[in-house]
């Protein structure tokens, strides 16, 4: 087993600002929930906008037509009006057969003018009614879109009211190289919770038992034994072309060791699961978010 370097064992400093970083990282989400819900928000309004826009423009059209349509049926009524008021008049003023001729010319005239009544009665009402479905429609839209808010509203105060609760429920502990760890995250839940913080780089690892190392990140693992009763391990690190060898490691348990860029910060490795079968840990490897000098 080789020594580890200056790197690999030097005594740092305390963590210092924890409580600091966990407010800011909450903040941070917190204010990235609020973004994206006003974004949504304001997509919201430019649809109403662009909806009502389009309604009024439909309602400016049908009414042009109608205007159209209906002047024209006026004056054509007007029109009918005025020849039976002359039929009516030569019917006065004639006899016998031309009178009849004149009463039955005037009743056709009359005829026609109801007919047309009727046509321009019906020509509104299927007007208005094509107006009132396109404004219910519009409210049905608009009903549809507030709900979206509100379901929106609803899930991003239902993420950070489970983000804070599971921040809450992680623990801080010294790691096995004396230093005072972060928090640790002992599932797959709370590790994305301190992902979302983003106070340190987070990489899953799942380590079986073979004959080479593997890589993670800048640093490489090797899993020489398990003890699934004890629920320990022995794993052999790379770093910085050294290698160290950490025995009887228990889960849940920080790791540490140093690299060359992560200055007087440690990196961590915590395994939460050791594995009978297949042989194999699995956990995760925290290293420091931004890279000390050497």
């Amino acid at each position: 087993m080789s020594t580890p370097t200056a790197y690999m064992q030097p005594e740092p400093p305390q963590r210092s600002g924890l409580l600091t970083a966990l407010v800011a990282g909450a903040l941070i989400a917190l204010v990235a929930a609020n973004i994206y819900l006003y974004v949504q928000v304001q997509d919201v309004r430019t649809q109403l906008a662009g909806m009502q826009e389009k309604m009024m423009n439909e309602l400016s059209n049908l009414r042009d037509t109608s205007a159209v349509s209906t002047n024209a049926q006026m004056r054509h009524i007007e029109t009918l009006k005025e020849e039976l008021a002359a039929a009516r008049t030569q019917a006065a003023s004639s006899a016998n057969q031309a009178k009849v001729e004149a009463n039955a010319h005037a009743e056709q005239i009359r005829k026609q003018l109801e007919a047309e009544q009727a046509q321009v009665q019906k020509q509104m009402t299927s007007q208005i009614t094509d107006v009132a479905q396109s404004a219910s429609a519009a409210n049905a839209k608009i009903a549809d879109v507030s709900t979206d808010v509100g379901t929106v509203k609803t899930q991003v105060s239902a993420t950070q009211q489970e983000l804070q609760k599971t921040i809450a429920d992680l623990k801080s502990t010294k790691g096995d190289l004396g230093v005072q760890s972060g928090l640790i995250a002992t599932n797959a839940s709370e590790l994305e919770a301190l992902k979302k913080l983003g106070e340190r780089n987070y990489i899953d690892i799942k380590l079986a038992k073979t004959k080479k190392p593997q890589r993670f990140g800048d640093v490489q693992l090797q899993l020489e034994k398990i003890d699934p009763k004890k629920n320990a391990y022995t794993v052999l690190i790379w770093a910085d072309d050294k290698k160290v060898e950490k025995k009887d490691k228990s889960a849940n348990e920080p790791v540490q060791f140093y690299v060359a860029k992560g200055g007087h910060i440690p990196y961590e490795l915590v395994i939460n699961t050791v594995n009978k079968k297949p042989e194999e840990i699995v956990g995760y490897l925290s290293t420091p978010k931004v890279e000390g000098t050497h």
